[in-house]
Formats: C-alpha cells, structure tokens, sequence
C-alpha cells in the first residue's frame, strides 16, 4: 500500500501562521465582559498558510 505524500501548505510571511489574534481593549461592556476585537491577517485572511505565488509576492513586498 502506497502512503500519501502530503506536503505542507506554506505558513504565511505576516503572521507566521498565527492567522487570527484577539486584542483585549480598555473598559468593559455593559454586562461586564471585556471588550475585544478580533483581527485576522490580511494577506491569508484568515487561514495561516498562503499559496506559493502568494508567498513570494508577500516577500518581494516586504524588502
């Protein structure tokens, strides 16, 4: 039985495949949670990994 060759998506430059983070901001709500935002990377939206010409734009942009 032949095993799969899966190669591994390629992480994003930007965020290094951490896609989506939650930043806490001052104060709280009206029922007393903390308010926060979510905010995903802009270059994977969101998935972590890019596509290989995605990649090397991102480089290219980044120098």
């Amino acid at each position: 039985m032949t095993d799969s060759a899966h190669t591994a998506q390629p992480l994003c430059p930007c965020c290094d495949g951490f896609a989506a983070v939650t930043v806490t901001l001052r104060g709280r709500d009206a029922n007393g949670n903390r308010r926060t935002r979510r905010i995903i990377c802009r270059l994977c939206s969101g998935l972590g990994t890019v596509r290989r010409s995605a990649r090397k734009h991102a480089e290219a942009v980044r120098v």
